[in-house]
């Protein structure tokens, strides 16, 4: 190499200034130089190599034969330096030279993919640095273009695949839009292909491709795509065998793949062999290594895995060595410290738990003072690192009782009420962190707790999409935060607070989904200055939405400008008349509308107590004790549905009546007293919103079952909510087509592969029979025409719907539970994403259509709860099996009673026309469990 380096100099003095080749042998010296600061890393070489470059094309003028590739050669220069040091103007000026070589090679010149291909890889790097989202997007489109010009066959085909697929990776990373993590993956299956065994690059693509399939499995959670993932890295790690230099990278990837896998289904020879993959890896970091303090810290939290799976000592004193050894590599300064201070500081925190030892819980602490000094405010760790330190000094109150640990504790929550940024999980998690804390040591704080908690949930699913794949996010984020919130209100003598807190935090997924839509149509509306507003906001959620789903540990400066951008719009808007509680929940005095026409009562279940409250329009809520735990209500809600699963098949009469009894005793009797006391006449109508495990119990048909005593049928006309906004948007939304009726009745008896269902068709005619002659527009779709489509597109232009056919719950994945047509399901998943206008009334004459997710109760996502949440005012469900005949029964009875006394159908009768045909069943000793089984829901 030095002899290239001296011959081309030798060559080049030997050639006068204003010799014709003078271009070429500059550029042939610069070149050797280049290459050999590849070789040996001495940076004046690349400095002389950029300098010759540049004499080199100051000869090659606009026309010169060589310009093109002198631009390329200096550019690529500029773009090694870039790489070396960071210094950006490198990379600007070499994304210029890639621009005038782009523009000296048009269409149908055959360096062109090259010069394409060359300035979207700049202009990656430029993203890689500043976060800018048109240098991607345009990198996206130059790699498209290129790639179009390396058709099959073409010896670059592989890397236009390859490189086009790390972009779409990118830009996953940064918006996390589905498609292009998709078409990413795709792109890396075909590069693969290109790249059989023996190829020298099928490792990288190997490698790749499972990479993609890791992010996907982290958005998705499909375990296929994590199998296959980790299938690819180990071929990818036989491919590189002891000496290969990225041996230790591949050790390392199949290690977090395998460690990812058992996190998801706690297979111990997962982790077993996801430690030693570690180990391997960090052999081959030895001191020195840029990567050594990865590896010691992937290799100390496998470690710390295994211990909480198995309890092994010896385990958890090797992940707090190694995480000591990666301190000590990310000294003061370093941007990985504060992770290391917390990993340390969390282990030590597990071995203070297993053995007790003081001075692991003080060291603890001291680690996480350290490592909240590095988050300072405005931070994305902060709150993470607030709630550690607060719960380790909590620990440490229980452990000595110092009084000054406890205040530290409550004054470090107390600042997370202070954030004022979009919310992250992280935010909402210590807001969580901090209620149950406040509970364990009954302080002062806990009502404030919730309230920022659940400030804090309704800001982060505000940055969600309304997408159904983002529900275990929101699941998971309320748990029984509500409820609990409720309880505190309750225990604390703050009823109104109570209400609106319950309030904030259940049914998130559906209020989120109406308010989100309900207010910014209102702002769009506002004068031209609220149209920009609503555009400008919808702009920034999105693009925040994706950064906080991204799953890394760090934030760009371009998000924390977003959040910054995303506060700031918010505030405008809050400014502008009537939007000053834009994107805050309701007000106790705008809840309290629910209850105009009948109270509300709230029947709430938490691990501190169960309460019911009775709403009323015209004073403050009332507090009825309920003398229950949560988990008698829960193993009370377990044995009803138990019976329920024999209804129809064996004696489970006595079983009914019993719960039936049970609930009325301790729950509806001391609520119907109340309401009594209240001068609530015996007919009225009431609302039911249960929380928690009580919404799968029928609340509506509780009593005492005995001669002479009335059960709750018999004293007040029950129908369910649940949520009171909901009710309140239910009144409101009266329809501006009201004096022109459209139903629609869709039956489907014959679906194919499912169980005939012979009632449908005489059904339909009933309906058709009854209404017929009442309504403006009156349709019917059975058999053929009842496809998933056919409903769609009839609730486009109909207001009523009557809907006969199989309901089939998904408990597991709610989104999945359907209404079944000729040709398939038609899921919540489609309702969702509907867009009906002016709906009035839906009896849902289905099996189990208010029977929703077991482990998200609160949630409510059901088929009556999507029919309600899509817009329909008035909703009859059923919550288990429905007898055909006795459908048929209370189908006839009910639409009679559904027309007011003008001769047009009245969605606000549904409730008393449902109470009248079930009247008329007990007449006909039709069994208890189907004379209960249709609840109304909604006005």
């Amino acid at each position: 190499m030095a002899d290239d380096v001296e011959q081309c100099r030798a060559t080049l003095r030997r050639c006068p200034p204003d010799h014709s080749d003078r271009p070429k042998f500059l550029n042939k010296l610069a070149v050797s130089l280049r290459e050999r600061f590849t070789q040996r890393g001495v940076t004046s070489d690349l400095d002389e190599s950029i300098e010759l470059h540049r004499a080199a094309l100051l000869l090659c003028p606009h026309g010169h034969s060589l310009r093109s590739s002198s631009l390329n050669n200096l550019a690529s220069s500029l773009s090694d330096r870039f790489a070396q040091r960071g210094v950006p103007s490198d990379l600007d000026e070499c994304i210029e030279l890639d621009q005038a070589a782009l523009l000296l090679c048009p269409p149908g010149h055959s360096l062109r993919s090259h010069s394409l291909n060359n300035l979207a890889l700049s202009l990656r790097d430029r993203f890689a640095q500043r976060g800018v989202p048109s240098d991607l997007d345009e990198c996206i489109e130059l790699h498209r273009a290129a790639l179009l010009l390396r058709p099959p066959g073409h010896s670059l085909r592989s890397d236009s695949l390859n490189n086009l697929a790390i972009s779409l990776g990118d830009r996953f990373a940064q918006r996390c839009v589905p498609s292009d993590l998709d078409e990413c993956i795709e792109l890396d299956r075909a590069a693969l292909l290109l790249r059989p065994p023996g190829h020298s690059e099928r490792s990288d693509s190997l490698n790749n491709l499972a990479l993609s399939l890791r992010d996907r499995f982290a958005q998705r959670g499909v375990p296929s795509d994590l199998d296959e993932c980790i299938e690819l890295h180990r071929a990818a790690l036989l491919l590189r065998p002891p000496g290969h230099s990225d041996l230790s990278l591949s050790l390392s990837n199949l290690a977090l793949s395998l460690r990812d896998r058992f996190a998801q289904r706690g297979v111990p020879s997962d982790l077993d062999e996801c430690i030693e993959l570690d180990r391997a890896a960090l052999l081959l970091r030895p001191p020195g290594h840029s990567l050594r303090s990865h590896s010691l810290n992937n290799l100390a939290l496998s470690l710390r895995d295994r211990f909480a799976q198995r309890d092994v000592p010896s385990d958890l004193d090797e992940s707090i060595e190694l995480h000591r050894a990666a301190l000590l590599l990310r000294p003061p300064g370093h941007s990985e410290r504060s992770d290391s201070l917390n990993n340390l500081a969390l282990s030590l925190q597990d071995k203070f738990t297993q053995r007790g030892i003081p001075s692991d819980l003080d060291e603890c602490i001291e680690l996480h003072r350290a490592a909240l000094l590095l988050c300072p405010h405005g931070h994305f760790l902060r709150s993470d690192s607030l709630d550690n330190l607060a719960c380790r000094l909590r620990d440490r109150f229980t452990q000595r009782a110092i009084p000054s640990d406890l205040d530290e504790a409550f004054s470090l929550f107390l600042q997370l009420s202070h954030i004022s940024h979009a919310v992250s999980r992280r935010d909402l998690a210590a807001a969580k962190s901090w209620a149950t804390s406040a509970e364990k040591t009954n302080h002062g704080s806990a009502l404030l707790a919730y309230q920022i908690a659940l400030k804090f949930l309704d800001q982060h699913v505000t940055l969600l999409s309304s997408s159904s794949r983002h529900f275990d996010v929101v699941s998971m984020a309320t748990s029984s935060l509500a409820v609990d919130a409720f309880s505190c209100g309750i225990r604390h003598g703050a009823l109104t607070t109570a209400v609106e807190l319950v309030e904030q935090g259940r049914a998130v997924f559906w209020t989120h989904l109406a308010r989100f839509c309900t207010t910014l149509d209102e702002l769009s509306m506002a004068r031209h200055t609220g149209a920009a507003l609503a555009e400008e906001f919808k702009h920034l959620s999105f693009r925040l939405r994706n950064a906080f789903d991204q799953s890394t540990e760090d934030q760009s400066p371009e998000t924390r400008q977003l959040t910054t951008q995303w506060d700031d719009v918010v505030s405008r808007i809050r400014m502008l008349p009537e939007f000053s509680r834009f994107l805050q929940p309701p007000l106790f005095s705008d809840l309290q509308k629910a209850a105009e026409e009948g109270p509300v009562i709230i029947v709430n279940a938490s691990q501190y107590g169960c309460d019911a409250l009775i709403v009323l329009s015209d004073q403050g809520p009332v507090h009825v004790p309920i003398d229950l735990t949560r988990t008698e209500v829960s193993e009370l809600s377990s044995e009803f549905q138990s019976v329920a699963e024999q209804f129809g098949c064996s004696d489970h009469q006595n079983k009914l009546v019993g719960i039936l009894r049970k609930l009325w005793h301790d729950i509806v009797e001391p609520v119907v007293q109340a309401l009594e006391v209240l001068n609530v006449r015996p007919g009225s109508r009431i609302w039911w919103c249960p929380t928690a495990e009580f919404t799968l119990l029928p609340l509506h048909a509780a009593g005492p079952y005995e001669k002479n005593r009335d059960n709750l049928s018999q004293i007040y006309i029950s129908s369910y909510t649940p949520t009171l906004a909901t009710l309140v948007h239910a009144r409101r939304s009266v329809s501006q087509y009201a004096s022109t009726q459209y139903f629609v009745a869709i039956g489907q008896g014959n679906p194919d592969g499912g169980k005939e269902l012979r009632c449908v068709a005489p059904e339909l005619a009933a309906v058709a029979q009854h209404l017929g002659p009442i309504v403006s527009s009156f349709t019917s779709l059975q058999d053929s025409l009842a496809t998933v489509q056919g409903a769609l597109d009839a609730l486009n232009h109909n207001q009523w719907l009557h809907l006969a056919c199989h309901g089939m719950p998904n408990r597991t994945q709610p989104f999945e539970s359907s209404f079944t047509m000729r040709d398939g399901p038609l899921m919540i998943r489609d309702i969702i994403r509907s867009n009906w206008q002016n709906l009035e009334f839906a009896f849902l004459s289905a099996c189990h259509t208010t029977v929703g997710d077991e482990k998200s109760p609160d949630e409510s996502i059901h088929l009556a709860a999507a029919m309600q949440f899509s817009g329909f005012r008035s909703v009859i469900g059923s919550m288990w099996s429905v007898d055909d005949e006795v459908a048929q029964k209370v189908v006839s009875t009910f639409y009679d009673n559904l027309v007011d006394d003008s001769g047009k159908l009245n969605c606000t009768r549904a409730a008393v026309a449902l109470h009248k045909a079930v009247k008329k069943l007990r007449r006909n000793n039709v069994p208890l469990e189907q004379q209960i089984v249709f609840v109304h829901i909604g006005v």
